[in-house]
């Protein structure tokens, strides 16, 4: 007798709630850049454009909200958030300590195509830079290159801590060096100390002090351009 095979059952992928989906574009559109500090978010009109009912907008809303990218007043509505300096101080101040561990411990294991990619990425930044400079892209590879150097981080406590400080900081920052214009070039020199000391096998210390240094130059930067007193 032969045995019947059993039929192969296959699972319908999950779909995506209608408020899941209004909630990460318009969380995209913040984080990018094209919706700025200040921007109205009307619900209405948010729904037409993504063909959904006010509810999942008001649901999606609502999250953003909690997150810190927006913010709801009575008879005024929905606006996306500025960015909170001393929040951005906070975070920046956080990440120069961990990013500079980070990498310094990572240094010795970093093998020689992630260094390259690392530089091909402040390639792209150095290129960037001039008349038409793109905050957004700049800060998205800038993300890309402090990554890739903290990647091979033995100590995955560590990176752990360091990915919670990243996420956090993509919430507070977007886009500051839109604020700091003579910023964004010097940041790739200073990547280029930055690799050079790791490519010729620096001392620990002085890899995690260039890390430290840079972020917080760019912090201290941002704090003056918004008429702050720069933090030691």
């Amino acid at each position: 007798m032969v045995a019947k095979e059993e039929p192969i059952v296959t699972q319908a992928p999950t779909s995506v709630s209608k408020s899941e989906r209004v909630y990460r574009t318009l969380r995209e559109r913040i984080l990018q850049g094209q919706y700025t500090s200040g921007y109205r978010l009307v619900l209405d009109q948010i729904a037409r454009e993504l063909t959904v009912s006010p509810v999942p907008v008001r649901e999606a809303v609502r999250r953003l909200e909690a997150e810190g990218l927006v913010t709801f007043t009575r008879n005024v509505g929905a606006e996306v958030r500025g960015v909170d300096v001393t929040r951005y101080a906070d975070a920046m101040q956080t990440l120069a300590w961990l990013e500079g561990a980070a990498t310094g411990l990572a240094a010795p294991h970093l093998r020689a195509e992630r260094l390259e990619l690392a530089r091909s990425l402040n390639e792209d930044m150095r290129d960037l830079v001039g008349d038409e400079f793109d905050p957004v892209r700049f800060t998205d590879l800038n993300e890309q290159f402090h990554r890739v150097l903290c990647d091979a981080c033995p100590n995955e406590h560590l990176l752990g801590l360091l990915r919670r400080e990243w996420l956090h900081m993509s919430l507070v920052r977007r886009s500051s060096f839109a604020a700091m214009p003579g910023r964004p070039a010097v940041s790739v020199r200073e990547h280029d100390r930055i690799l050079a000391l790791v490519s010729a096998g620096a001392p620990l210390p002085d890899v995690e002090r260039a890390v430290r240094d840079h972020k917080l130059r760019t912090m201290n930067e941002y704090l003056a351009a918004r008429g702050r007193t720069p933090r030691t």
